[in-house]
């Protein structure tokens, strides 16, 4: 059916038609492109660090916005004026005055929409961490539920990487998706305390979904607790793997109690200790990660460690404390009491297991 407006049925000459016609085609083809390179589209925006897409909605991030803002009028119609300098690399503030950073007016545009007084740097940085904050746990409410971390989980234990994909994103690899998940799950059990943001050691998109993971040489998530009555101040280093068999065995056993050893040598805090998660745990990686426990670790300049504890356990694990609603502090006292405990393995391992699965079914 056509529309009675439109403007096929206003043709009058041949001349019109061949106008009309050649307007829509290209109308058409620009849009089927841009449909079918959405997602290289949509990669290369968020390689600005500035677009955020949310709800079928595209929107600048929270600088980028009142920037802009505040020089559209004039790169708008700037953009439609000839430039003898499109083929030259120059300064940002010769291509544009209105595209010079003035931080004093974006700091007072701030100020005048959120209700709050930004006058310097360190106030406008904690604007910001602020509200990536508030995103981030609103980001946790809406798509990662209980019954969406659940899910996950069993995806990444069947290796379902499409679901996972279709769950949280396809520009990340499944690896990194794992780390993160962990460590919303991990602050889900943290009771949401503590700067998770800072404590993931990942690269995020401007939509706080993960991009890249942690670089070498470091634990995946240091989460740090403050002191309370069920324990003392301490960080937990907390290493996410989806390595398998041998490959678990070569890949984590030395650089998992490196990474703590060279913490605690730097913190100088005996309280430190590290867990480490994967949907599968090889044996011989338990007997090595238990047996850390008496077993020193030396660093530079005669600096030493008498023992390390470090805590394997898998997803299965990780899903009876999710769905339980437990919280680390109670957590600690169990991990704590099997660290201490003289069990042989696999005893040790599967009564430390079946603990928190008991206490928390």
């Amino acid at each position: 059916m056509i529309r009675k407006d439109s403007p096929f049925l206003k043709c009058n000459s041949e001349s019109y038609i061949k106008e009309i016609c050649f307007k829509y085609m290209h109308i058409f083809k620009a849009m089927s492109t841009l449909s079918d390179y959405f997602d290289l589209n949509r990669r290369y925006f968020n390689l600005t660090q500035t677009i955020i897409f949310d709800d079928q909605r595209v929107k600048f991030d929270i600088i980028p916005k009142y920037f802009f803002e505040e020089c559209i009028e004039n790169i708008y119609k700037e953009s439609f004026e000839k430039n003898k300098h499109l083929t030259q690399a120059i300064e940002i503030e010769e291509i544009s005055r209105s595209l010079i950073f003035d931080t004093k007016k974006i700091y007072r545009r701030i100020s005048d929409e959120m209700g709050i007084e930004i006058k310097s740097p360190k106030q406008a940085i904690k604007f910001i961490k602020d509200e990536r904050y508030r995103r981030f746990n609103q980001l946790i409410d809406k798509r990662f539920k209980n019954s969406i971390l659940n899910e996950l989980l069993k995806c990444f234990e069947s290796r379902n990487d499409s679901r996972i994909e279709e769950l949280v994103t396809a520009e990340a690899d499944i690896p990194t998706v794992f780390e993160y998940i962990i460590a919303i799950i991990w602050y889900k059990i943290s009771e949401r305390k503590g700067n998770i943001l800072d404590y993931m050691k990942l690269s995020l998109e401007a939509n706080l979904l993960p991009k890249t993971h942690a670089t070498g040489g470091y634990a995946d998530i240091v989460y740090e607790y403050n002191e309370c009555k069920e324990f003392l101040e301490h960080s937990l280093l907390i290493e996410a793997t989806l390595s398998e068999s041998t490959n678990q065995r070569r890949m984590e056993m030395e650089p998992v109690s490196r990474h703590l050893g060279d913490y605690i040598l730097k913190s100088g805090n005996s309280f430190d200790y590290s867990i480490f998660i994967s949907t599968f745990l090889h044996r011989n990686v338990i007997s090595d990660f238990r047996h850390r426990k008496s077993m020193q670790y030396f660093g530079a300049e005669e600096q030493q460690i008498n023992g390390m504890k470090i805590i394997p356990i898998d997803t299965n694990a990780l899903k009876q404390l999710l769905n339980s609603g437990s919280t680390y502090r109670e957590l600690y006292e169990i991990i704590d009491k099997y660290h201490k405990k003289d069990l042989k393995l696999p005893q040790w391992h599967e009564e430390l297991i079946k603990e928190i699965a008991k206490e928390y079914i």
